[in-house]
């Protein structure tokens, strides 16, 4: 079972990615864009252009969870490509923020 735990790391794709885009093609994105291995325990976070729509990618032992949240009023904050960050939001507390729909804007 898949599980959000306090010490999970999730990773924000900053750019907006083409939301055809599904499993195998995030999973080529994670190793391309964000050099990082698919296959780790952790997240991965996408978003649209328009801001409203939110995937999360994650390998559980035998195979990948593809989570898909859409907002139909608010819009994500989301980070900027130039803000600074650290590579991780560490943590369970980090998925809110990127998926939880306020007005718009970037951190």
């Amino acid at each position: 079972m898949f599980r959000l735990d306090e010490g999970l790391k999730v990773y924000p794709h900053r750019a907006p990615v083409d939301f055809r885009l599904s499993i195998n093609g995030l999973a080529a994105l994670v190793q391309q864009a964000l050099g990082l291995d698919p296959f780790a325990a952790c997240v991965y976070v996408f978003s649209n252009r328009r801001r409203n729509r939110v995937k999360v990618l994650g390998w559980d032992r035998n195979g990948f969870w593809l989570l898909l949240k859409r907002l139909e009023e608010d819009r994500l904050i989301w980070p900027s490509e130039v803000a600074v960050l650290p590579k991780s939001l560490l943590g369970q507390a980090a998925l809110p923020r990127v998926t939880g729909g306020t007005s718009s804007g970037k951190v």
